[in-house]
């Protein structure tokens, strides 16, 4: 077994798999989402598979709105699991 597997079945053992999986999504948000949504958003955090995203900007909070169950299958993509269960858009 490589140090890889090891620690990723530690994690997985220790209950810690979604902990870090949340961070992932919050650390991949600007990238994903691109310089525009990044510089309008004014937090990003994951709480029990929850997403919610603070934005600055009217238009934008409808538009992730409209396209949530897309954003949580890229962002979920972009870590490899299924971390995201919903998201929540927040002015």
């Amino acid at each position: 077994m490589s140090i890889s597997q090891a620690l990723v079945a530690y994690i997985r053992e220790s209950g810690l798999e979604q902990s870090v999986l949340d961070v992932q999504i919050e650390e991949v948000w600007p990238k994903v989402m691109g310089e525009t949504v990044r510089k309008l958003t004014r937090s990003v955090e994951v709480r029990d598979g929850v997403l919610y995203v603070r934005v600055n900007s009217a238009a934008l909070k409808t538009q992730l709105f409209e396209n949530r169950f897309e954003l949580i299958r890229k962002l979920n993509e972009a870590v490899g699991a299924p971390a995201l269960k919903d998201c929540r858009i927040l002015g």
